[in-house]
């Protein structure tokens, strides 16, 4: 049994021990051929590694030579700009040193003239000295001649030798003063009278403008003299709501026929003139209707005063000016100067100051716009403290008006001194619209002042006999003594009144003044 046994484990022993090697050899053969498989695999990566990284190693050296190329091209343009910007300035460098080097050899050349010329005026004030210390000389030998003469002639003592010498040197350099401003001021007279003349008279024959005269009050009429009363109202109360609507007085009185409304203001005036009519004309007078219908003529005559500055601005061609501005003009319309409507003054005064720029070659359009706004500062005069010229300088100064403008307002009365050829112009083209035949009118009573102040002025002059002022005050004639006034001293004493006659007196256009002298010899033969 454990024979059979044997026998039938040993074979089963030996099968599974050879078996075990078997598998352990076919396990080794496997592992090798997995392992030469792997290996082959492994090599294969391995190859494929080193062939990316050479193309890896390529693209980046490609790259870095691209690169390097590209770096190497910026660096090129960089420094050849760099190379063309120091090359520019250099160039500009020289420009401008040989430009200096030229300054320097015209400077260089300057001063060697003036160096040549102060040699010349020194040797020419040497020279002068050299002539004025021999005539000083002269002249103090001359003196000591003349006070030694005088000494022996009139037994004078020294300090009345040095009077009485005086005394002719003062009258001798006194006659010639006399006798050069003379002779200048006829040589100046005749190129200026000759010169303005032909501009004056250009201007007045090219631009002859109306005149109307307007009184300071206005008049309504009424049918009869019962609407006197129905104005009035009762207690009064119809005229008080009237006034205070309009800001003006109402005159009623035993005058038949008319009313008279007295203002300060011309526009509100105006406003009460036209509210009154309208009233009379609608026959319903009680305070509501009379607030009603003056509110509705402000409207109006606000539009009106607007509308008359706009025309004034197309008639002189002025453009660009502001609504506020256009109504102050509009207002001259309504205020006189001297019975002269201003408005239309602005507006004469405007064309003849353009046609004499354009006689002197200047802008005609700045001389237009000066005079057509020279007086609109009368607009607002009741309403601020100071002369209308500076009054309407400064008001044009808030819409940006140009320097020139505001010397030409602010100086046409000499308030202050111009500063442009174009305010003297304004001034002329005033005192030429002023003085036209018919243009203004004074009272009788400023008339016979202003003819009383010519003749006190002339005659506190020492020397005037008589004076008289005729031609409606536009000339004065001064008599003087010829004993104590002389030709030369005639022509001084003319200049010095009419001085002071600028210079205290206020008046249109301009003044004559014309001195006589005369000497007349009477002898009897017997």
């Amino acid at each position: 049994m454990d024979a059979m046994l044997m026998e039938i484990t040993l074979p089963a022993a030996i099968a599974t021990v050879i078996g075990f090697v078997l598998g352990i050899c076919l396990t080794v053969i496997i592992y090798q051929i997995v392992s030469r498989e792997k290996a082959k695999t492994f090599k294969q990566d391995l190859e494929r590694q080193i062939e990316g990284a050479k193309r890896e190693a390529e693209n980046i050296i490609k790259s870095a030579q691209i690169e390097a190329a590209a770096e190497s091209i910026r660096k090129k343009e960089q420094f050849t700009a760099e190379t063309n910007r120091f090359r520019s300035e250099l160039r500009e460098t020289e420009v401008r040193l040989s430009k200096r080097e030229d300054t320097l050899d015209r400077q260089g050349d300057i001063i060697q003239q003036k160096e040549k010329s102060l040699k010349q005026q020194e040797q020419e004030v040497e020279r002068r000295l050299t002539n004025l210390s021999s005539k000083e000389s002269q002249l103090t030998g001359l003196l000591a001649q003349q006070k030694n003469q005088l000494l022996k002639i009139s037994a004078m003592n020294v300090g009345e030798a040095k009077e009485l010498l005086l005394k002719r040197l003062e009258e001798e350099c006194e006659q010639e003063m006399s006798t050069l401003i003379k002779r200048k001021l006829d040589e100046t007279n005749e190129i200026v009278e000759e010169k303005s003349r032909a501009i004056l008279s250009s201007a007045i024959q090219r631009y002859a403008a109306e005149h109307t005269c307007e009184v300071s009050v206005s008049t309504v009429e009424i049918p009869n003299d019962d609407m006197k009363g129905r104005i009035i109202g009762r207690e009064g109360r119809n005229i008080r709501a009237f006034e205070k609507a309009t800001g003006v007085d109402v005159i009623v009185d035993d005058t038949p026929g008319m009313i008279v409304v007295s203002g300060f203001n011309p526009v509100r005036r105006e406003v009460a003139r036209l509210s009154m009519e309208r009233l009379i004309q609608d026959g319903r007078i009680h305070p509501s209707r009379i607030e009603e219908l003056v509110a509705q003529t402000k409207k109006e005559v606000n539009h009106k005063v607007l509308q008359l500055g706009k025309d004034a601005s197309v008639e002189t061609n002025v453009r660009g000016l502001n609504n506020r501005i256009l109504s102050l003009l509009g207002a001259l319309n309504f205020r006189t100067s001297y019975g002269q409507n201003v408005l239309r003054h602005s507006v004469e005064v405007a064309f003849l100051a353009q046609i004499m720029a354009d006689e002197l070659n200047l802008d005609g359009s700045i001389a237009r716009r000066a005079g057509l706004l020279h007086d609109i500062g009368k607009a607002i005069d009741h309403e601020i403290e100071g002369g209308h010229a500076t009054i309407g300088a400064n008001f044009l100064k808030r819409f940006s008006e140009s320097s020139i403008i505001l010397n030409a307002v602010e100086s046409h009365h000499g308030d202050v001194p111009p500063d442009n050829p174009y305010s003297p112009l304004i001034a002329a083209a005033d005192a030429m619209s002023a003085s036209r035949p018919g243009a203004r009118r004074e009272t009788l009573e400023r008339y016979i002042k202003r003819l009383e102040k010519l003749e006190e002025i002339a005659n506190s002059f020492p020397g005037v006999e008589n004076t008289y002022a005729i031609q409606a005050g536009r000339e004065i004639r001064v008599i003087v003594n010829a004993t104590k006034v002389s030709d030369d001293a005639a022509m001084k004493m003319a200049r010095d009144i009419a001085n002071k006659i600028e210079g205290e007196m206020a008046y249109p256009g301009e003044i004559q003044v014309t001195l006589l002298r005369e000497v007349r010899c009477v002898e009897y033969a017997k």
